[in-house]
């Protein structure tokens, strides 16, 4: 790995563009290092997991809404939209944008966590539906994959935004750039162009995830695979970015992130390095916020020792300092404490989920959010009980730099009407690689067929999982062959009313 040293430059200075991140960004991707098999393999993984997660949301009114906006834009070739029929085909840019709110809707699939965070497979609608539409081969799409999850990961390794209150989509726009023109090969200058016009539309508020949580959260990856989409588009047609992007005097880091007197360190792979970063990327098991993943198992385990949740006098949870400021007493937010918060304020509530996953030794994604659940006397009373605070070991461990050595989890510390205290700590989640049952292939499969059963015919599962097990194989006509039909085919009649 290389480390680039970034800062803000005033206009004076005419910061070559050779000099500038979003240059080596491009640069980094469009570079064509043969992609490792492990690598491969994991973007197999990826994009079965990301069909999962589409599969169980598909009557979801977020992603009815998004389906029904891409069915208004058909196109040919076009690009395959989750849920329609597979002979319907739309523009690239809708069918990005439908496909990632499917993707994101249950927050269910992957997930880096860094100095930022973000959910790296949310570039997978958008590279999917360039692939499709410009007819690409599965290598194509791989070595597209491959980019995006190497200039997302990085960014978020190396720069922070959620501290600025800045949505973490400000990576994923110049991400899903960078992986396009990738797959496309296109020159350097053009995918320059392509990041400095997706990073300029896609640097956001997080009140996005602040407070009562609305459905954008769902929305905004399909926004910023769509705003990349045409940024490339642009570029391609020779139209120029603002420069530079991130260090210019106005630009995102002098005003948005750490001012013009910040320095950032910025690594990426050299010329011939492969790109890895997705082996630094973590599935989920649960529907609900990362950081809360571990805490789900501790909870399942915690309930077999608990006969009776009534009997508890309260719960401090010790975590690092994320979980405790993003989704637990550090936030302020008594949203998430709230029985009547939305489900999107309820997923990332460490309190709520906690208390569901003692009482019921899990959690789903549909029941354990259903209205009833969130108001139960006895889960409401459970929920006002807990607390969390930060552990500054925990914090440490959650910033190790070494990956292996990296530690997500907590402790509980349970204490009974009795004056007894029950303890229970966990490292990582149990689908993490260092985790209890760890995900391989089998259980992203396991997980597709189960969140795809009643919504996805079972024929239509398994020619979807024979051709994406073969993805770096596959000939353009079989990539754009990929489709996932629902059983319930949405829009006819349309459910939603707009403009479009």
């Amino acid at each position: 790995m290389i480390s680039h040293t970034v800062r803000t430059r005033p206009s004076s200075e005419k910061l070559p563009r050779e000099e500038q991140l979003a240059w080596k960004l491009a640069a980094m991707a469009i570079d064509p290092v043969a992609v490792p098999a492990d690598v491969v393999d994991m973007a197999v993984d990826r994009l079965i997991d990301n069909a999962a997660c589409a599969a169980g949301a598909l009557a979801r009114r977020p992603v009815v809404a998004a389906r029904e906006q891409a069915l208004r834009h058909p196109a040919a070739p076009g690009a395959m939209v989750f849920g329609a029929s597979e002979q319907t085909r739309v523009s690239a840019e809708w069918a990005a944008w439908a496909n990632a709110v499917a993707v994101r809707e249950l927050d269910l699939h992957d997930t880096v966590h860094a100095v930022d965070n973000g959910h790296p497979a949310d570039n997978i609608p958008a590279l999917l539906a360039v692939a499709q539409h410009c007819r690409l081969s599965g290598a194509d799409l791989v070595r597209g994959i491959a980019a995006a999850y190497e200039v997302e990961v990085d960014l978020c390794k190396s720069i922070g935004l959620h501290q600025h209150k800045i949505d973490q989509i400000a990576h994923l726009g110049p991400s899903a750039a960078a992986g396009i023109g990738a797959m496309l090969d296109l020159d350097n200058e053009t995918v320059y162009h392509a990041i400095g016009q997706a990073l300029h539309c896609t640097t956001t508020t997080w009140q996005a995830r602040t407070g009562q949580i609305s459905t954008w959260k769902a929305f905004a990856p399909g926004f910023a695979g769509k705003v990349a989409i045409e940024a490339i588009d642009c570029a391609m047609r020779g139209m120029t970015s603002p420069t530079p992007i991130y260090e210019g005097q106005n630009a995102v880091i002098a005003w948005m992130l750490d001012g013009p007197d910040a320095t950032y360190s910025v690594s990426l792979p050299g010329p011939g390095e492969p790109k890895r970063a997705i082996m630094e990327t973590y599935p989920k098991e649960y529907s609900a916020e990362f950081l809360i993943q571990p805490l789900i198992d501790l909870a399942r385990h915690a309930g077999q020792r608990v006969s009776d949740s009534g009997r508890i006098e309260r719960v401090v949870l010790h975590v690092n300092s994320d979980a405790h400021n993003f989704v637990g007493s550090g936030s302020g937010d008594p949203h998430k404490w709230d029985p009547n918060a939305s489900r999107e304020t309820l997923d990332h509530s460490l309190a709520y989920i906690f208390a569901v996953a003692l009482q019921d030794q899990g959690l789903h994604h549909v029941r354990s959010y259903e209205r009833s659940r969130a108001t139960r006397p006895d889960t409401v009373e459970l929920w006002q009980k807990i607390s969390t605070v930060e552990d500054p070991e925990l914090t440490r461990l959650y910033h190790e730099p070494d990956p292996a050595k990296r530690q997500f989890g907590g402790r509980a510390e349970i204490t009974m009407a009795d004056g007894s205290v029950l303890v229970e700590e966990i490292a990582v989640a149990d689908a993490h690689p260092a985790g209890a049952r760890p995900f391989g292939r089998d259980e992203y499969v396991a997980k597709f067929a189960g969140l795809a059963d009643g919504a996805i015919a079972d024929d239509v599962q398994q020619r979807f999982l024979s051709l994406v097990s073969r993805l770096p194989d596959l000939t353009p006509d079989e990539v754009a062959a990929i489709a996932l039909p629902g059983i319930a085919q949405a829009s006819e009649p349309a459910q939603t009313k707009g403009i479009l």
